[in-house]
């Protein structure tokens, strides 16, 4: 006696079209500045961040994603190219809680889209701490009607 056996057949598939996209971690100064100018893309067409960043920059935009360039390096390379204070420029501008909140969801999702691993994890973790950090730095000079001191 037999049984009957249901066969399972695959279809023929063309593996060329079939890849997978490996993200790699941030290791290189080309992959800074990936970061950077895919993060200030999304930031200046955002219609929260866009008009405040483009109206503080204004045609100065190569000149600030040089210095960004430069900044992330020093923090994730450990190249230490950058020199300043990067609170300096935020002290005095109009910007809130919300504003941070789509910064960082910005920079969060450029991130996870281009790299993956440990200096990917420690670029978000820096970007939440420095958003924390001027935070409350911004809410006290305008508390206080203070002004920041810039260098």
């Amino acid at each position: 006696m037999f049984k009957k056996i249901k066969i399972l057949t695959l279809n023929r598939i063309d593996l060329s079209t079939l890849y997978m996209t490996v993200k790699e971690d941030i290791k290189t100064i080309e992959d800074i500045r990936l970061m950077v100018d895919q993060f200030y893309m999304l930031i200046r067409t955002d219609e929260l961040l866009g008009p405040i960043f483009n109206g503080v920059i204004e045609d100065r935009w190569p000149q600030h994603l040089e210095k960004m360039y430069i900044f992330w390096q020093t923090v994730l390379l450990g190249q230490h190219t950058y020199v300043g204070s990067p609170f300096g420029p935020h002290a005095n501008m109009p910007i809130q809680k919300i504003h941070f909140d789509r910064w960082k969801m910005l920079f969060f999702k450029t991130v996870d889209t281009h790299f993956s691993g440990s200096k990917s994890d420690e670029a978000k973790w820096r970007a939440e701490k420095m958003a924390e950090m001027f935070l409350m730095k911004i809410n006290f000079y305008q508390k206080t009607d203070t002004k920041q001191i810039l260098e």
